[in-house]
């Protein structure tokens, strides 16, 4: 494979695991170093660390809760430190609560606020501290979800949201970084093999429902959505900014 991001330094929020293992690996194989940020998952972290550096790159697992916004300055200051600078921020962390309608007494309030803290309140903090220490000509990606912007089922509305509010987020910081050729855009899978999808995907009702919304009658691959994203770090996409690109089979054509 060509080394198009060779001796790039890379962020991958929640990369322990999941598309964030797969981006890691795929960014990896175009020789970028790769740092990725974990919650719990340590050994997880650890091995695809090990795994990275069998592939000739360099690679170090941070722990760090993106709920804390503290964590974020500490975050990137090791990433910097660690590389000597920072080219590609890849916002991937996330946590998904569904399943209550929104005048749903059951809904968990404290749980739903989490995930605004998390995917929205987190990333933000992370972007902002990586904002001044990229360098020219790098790169933001927000990894987001076909929901924000398509909504198809109920009992979605929260998540949706803190999606939806990423797009606007990245639409608006493409602005601000664009003088300085760095490029802002959000990918945004469909349903995806991940610990995350599980639920859905192990059930055949739901699966069967899911399915039949897209018009390529299946899930996207860890690898499809991974390729997109490097693809978007890559020098054949320096002029693409501010954008939304869904990674969706079709889902709401």
């Amino acid at each position: 494979m060509h080394k198009e991001l060779a001796g790039k330094a890379v962020l991958i929020t929640g990369g322990s695991r999941g598309l964030g293992a797969a981006m890691a690996h795929a960014f990896a194989d175009r020789g970028a170093n790769v740092a990725l940020s974990y919650v719990a998952a340590t050994e997880k972290a650890n091995a695809v660390v090990g795994q990275l550096e069998d592939k000739g790159v360099r690679a170090i697992a941070i722990q760090s809760d993106q709920a804390d916004l503290s964590a974020a300055k500490p975050l990137i200051d090791r990433v910097v430190s660690t590389f000597g600078k920072l080219d590609v921020i890849v916002n991937n962390a996330g946590i998904a609560v569904q399943g209550h309608l929104v005048d749903d007494p059951a809904l968990d309030e404290e749980s739903y606020n989490r995930q605004w803290q998390v995917n929205v309140m987190g990333t933000i903090a992370n972007t902002r501290a990586a904002a001044g220490r990229l360098a020219n000509g790098g790169r933001i990606i927000f990894i987001g979800s076909r929901l924000g912007t398509h909504v198809p089922f109920p009992g979605v509305a929260d998540y949706a949201g803190s999606k939806a509010a990423l797009v606007g987020y990245a639409r608006g910081i493409a602005r601000d970084l664009g003088p300085r050729n760095i490029t802002v855009n959000v990918v945004q899978p469909s349903v995806m093999p991940t610990d995350m999808a599980a639920a859905v995907a192990g059930d055949s009702l739901q699966r069967d429902a899911l399915l039949n919304l897209h018009p390529i009658r299946r899930f996207a691959t860890l690898e499809e959505v991974a390729e997109t994203v490097c693809f978007l770090a890559g020098p054949s996409a320096s002029y693409i900014t501010g954008e939304v690109l869904s990674v969706s089979g079709g889902v709401a054509i």
